[in-house]
């Protein structure tokens, strides 16, 4: 692990460190053997703009990918992104994962025209996805071929907690310490330290039990 790396040399570094190591997330401690990221070799990297932290981890199946003008990925140190988690941008869009974030499997981070920010300490269960954008929906047009569009960025404040399948759309913060329930959609912003639920979300009560 001394000469892991995402470049071609560092990952076969790691490929030659992972043949004895148990899968999944038993490989965690392969992260925090030495300052290098731990990059599986089963991960998919077409992005030459991302850096990653030190003992960050990306997992077997990851995609990171760089779409024409897509901006830069940031993943901090000690973060984790699992199995089948796509991570993209796109068109001027970037995207940052803050220290010791946790993205679970098959989350989508789509960063096109606005940029996606995932703060620290955050937890996202499976199937959660985030969309910097939307298209367009003028007349007269095939939506396949409608600009892309955006109402801003997205936010995700430090030690949120979103569950199963949230969905997060362009132009939301989500403040520090928000919970968002499982299957929730955020199409405006939660506050801090805020309970949120359904489609769309809203808030129903805060951490320490004040409802609204």
């Amino acid at each position: 692990m001394g000469y892991a790396g995402h470049g071609q040399m560092g990952r076969w570094a790691t490929r030659l460190a992972a043949v004895f190591a148990p899968p999944y997330m038993a490989r965690f401690y392969l992260a925090r053997l030495t300052d290098n990221p731990y990059v599986d070799p089963e991960a998919v990297i077409h992005h030459d703009k991302l850096d990653l932290g030190v003992h960050s981890f990306i997992s077997d199946r990851v995609i990171a990918y760089k779409a024409a003008g897509g901006g830069s990925i940031t993943i901090g140190k000690g973060a984790h992104v699992l199995r089948d988690c796509v991570l993209e941008t796109g068109q001027g869009g970037n995207i940052r994962i803050g220290d010791d974030t946790f993205l679970h499997p098959r989350c989508q981070v789509m960063a096109y025209v606005g940029d996606v920010e995932i703060g620290d300490h955050v937890a996202t269960a499976p199937n959660c996805a985030f969309y910097a954008y939307n298209h367009g929906s003028a007349p007269g047009e095939l939506m396949k071929r409608q600009p892309l569009e955006s109402r801003g960025g997205i936010r995700i404040g430090n030690g949120a907690w979103l569950g199963y399948g949230v969905i997060v759309l362009d132009g939301v913060t989500v403040g520090d310490g928000a919970v968002i329930g499982a299957g929730s959609v955020v199409t405006r912003d939660v506050p801090e330290n805020a309970i949120a639920v359904g489609n769309p979300a809203r808030v129903v009560a805060m951490r320490g039990g004040a409802n609204e």
